[in-house]
């Protein structure tokens, strides 16, 4: 079975149990929608001030409750579920692909849920031909945090404070995905120029991922 056979089997799963257990969409969509009304709440009918704020407010949430759906999937990985695939044989690379492929769809449907309730409740305006770009910088953010946070799940991973190192690693790691997705959405407002912003989304995820790749045999075997 090829690399990327075996990487969609492991995002199959880890989406059937993310769907069984329900985590993201019971849990962590509502207290991030809930966290949207804070500043609402605190600043008053300022609509100016709301339109101002709104992208920079869904990007840090995106950040913030993204992350822990990401280490979240990268926590799933029990010892048990680890020695089950290296009995069938599965590539540490394509477990790492794998894990990051369901955790960048997950954050992709939270992330688009997250921004419907930014545009209703800050009253961002968002133009027609914004759509495209922004649904691309989303889904560049996306996979860039979840190929992040399963890396940074896979280096912490057997620690006893595994879930405070990640989130650690991630944090400062996670800056040129908040700046390109960000400064893409800024640009567009400005209408100025959005392909460097873009590249630098883009040239993340794909180092995040060959990282990833290369690292994921020799950390599987430092455990054994």
């Amino acid at each position: 079975m090829s690399l990327w056979r075996q990487a969609r089997e492991v995002a199959r799963v880890d989406l059937v149990v993310e769907g069984r257990v329900g985590e993201t969409v019971r849990v962590i969509v509502p207290f991030a929608v809930a966290a949207l009304l804070v500043l609402p709440f605190a600043t008053g009918p300022n609509l100016a001030l709301l339109r101002q704020v709104g992208m920079p407010v869904f990007w840090t949430l995106g950040v913030l409750f993204g992350m822990q759906i990401a280490l979240r999937q990268s926590a799933n990985d029990t010892d048990a579920r680890r020695d089950l695939y290296a009995l069938a044989g599965l590539d540490p690379a394509a477990r790492f692909v794998g894990r990051a492929m369901s955790a960048a769809a997950l954050l992709v449907v939270f992330l688009a849920v997250l921004l419907i309730a930014t545009l209703a409740l800050y009253d961002t305006p968002v133009t027609g031909d914004m759509t495209l770009p922004l649904a691309v910088a989303l889904v560049l953010f996306a996979y860039g945090m979840a190929a992040l946070a399963t890396l940074a799940g896979e280096v912490s991973s057997g620690l006893r404070s595994r879930g405070a190192l990640a989130s650690l690693i991630v944090a400062p790691l996670s800056l040129p995905l908040v700046m390109g997705a960000a400064q893409t959405v800024a640009a567009m407002d400005r209408g100025t120029g959005i392909l460097a912003w873009s590249l630098l989304l883009l040239a993340s995820d794909i180092a995040l991922t060959v990282v990833g790749v290369a690292v994921a045999g020799p950390l599987e075997e430092s455990r054994t």
